[in-house]
């Protein structure tokens, strides 16, 4: 007969095997037995499957869901929404969207001395990679293009380059998140934490930050857009 085992692939040799008992009364009861297999393939030192082993089959089936979970990152659970521009589900996977002008919960350290509340925040850009986000402002709530000018955030926390500083937030995206899961995690992220001050000095608004905020919170009034600055760069400079 001829060998032909050169041509297969990875080759796997048995280690062990389970056996599973079965009563046949009605409510049946099971019990499985473990069975360690010599190195010519054969049963041997069979025992009740222990704690152990048992953690150990249950890590190597989840291995194989895990794997069917990353083909489900990043993927929409429907119609692509609007107001994504760009998906790269890469295993860092990261999204370009844009949210328009909104009333937004806010909170801010004591140090700022600016009450939480609502305010209007403008409409904004959203670069994020499961480790990271950086963020921009637009002017209008219009889908941006390549060509889009993209202004500063007008928020605490936020670097001249737009990366947000996520301080003591723990920042967990799973590989089995959904495209509107991932946008809806790094909104709560950015929103949920406390702003507490300006990143190196930069300051990135028209006027006193600050003030700014305090102007905002808990009434009923439009992001002044006039306050926003220009970043110097286009949207084309994400891509």
């Amino acid at each position: 007969m001829k060998d032909i085992t050169q041509d297969f692939g990875k080759l796997y040799h048995p280690t062990s095997a389970l056996v599973f008992f079965q009563t046949n009364e009605r409510i049946k009861e099971t019990y499985v037995e473990y069975f360690d297999m010599d190195k010519n393939g054969n049963p041997i030192n069979a025992h009740p499957l222990t704690e152990k082993e048992a953690k150990t089959l249950v890590k190597a089936l989840n291995t194989k869901t895990q794997k069917e979970k990353n083909k489900d990152f990043l993927k929409p659970k429907g119609i692509l929404p609007t107001n994504i521009l760009q998906i790269n589900p890469s295993e860092n996977g990261s999204v370009l969207w844009f949210t328009k002008s909104r009333k937004q919960q806010l909170y801010f350290t004591e140090n700022l001395e600016i009450s939480n509340g609502r305010a209007e925040v403008p409409a904004m850009l959203w670069f994020a990679n499961k480790r990271s986000l950086k963020i921009f402002a637009l002017s209008s709530n219009q889908r941006p293009t390549e060509k889009t000018p993209l202004f500063y955030a007008p928020f605490f926390n936020v670097y001249e380059n737009g990366n947000v500083c996520m301080g003591t937030v723990d920042v967990h995206i799973q590989n089995s998140t959904s495209l509107e899961e991932y946008i809806k995690n790094w909104e709560n992220y950015f929103f949920n934490s406390y702003f507490s001050h300006l990143m190196n000095e930069h300051n990135p608004v028209k006027g006193n930050c600050v003030n700014l905020w305090k102007s905002l919170i808990n009434v009923d009034k439009p992001f002044p857009k006039e306050t926003l600055k220009k970043a110097n760069r286009t949207l084309k400079s994400l891509i």
